[in-house]
C-alpha cells in the first residue's frame, strides 16, 4: 500500500508500529515529518505537507495508542 498525506489514519497506524516506544504527544513536527517521509509505504511529495496535515497525523497516531 502506498501512503500519500492524506492517509492520515494509515500513516498514523504505520507510525504507532514503528516508533511504540515514543509517546505521540511529545513529538515535534519536525521529527515527525521525517518519521512519516521514511516510512516505506510512504510515496507522496514531501513539500505538499503542511503543518495541519501533520497535527491531524499526530492527533490520529494518539487516539492510536491511546
Amino acid at each position: 500500500m502506498k501512503l500519500k498525506w492524506t492517509d492520515v489514519h494509515d500513516i498514523a497506524i504505520e507510525l504507532a508500529d514503528a516508533h511504540d516506544d515514543v509517546d505521540p504527544r511529545y513529538v515535534n513536527f519536525v521529527d515527525l515529518r521525517d518519521w512519516i517521509i521514511g516510512l516505506p509505504e510512504f510515496e507522496d511529495v514531501p513539500e505538499r505537507c503542511g503543518e495541519k496535515v501533520l497535527e491531524a497525523i499526530q492527533m490520529a497516531w494518539i487516539e492510536e495508542v491511546g
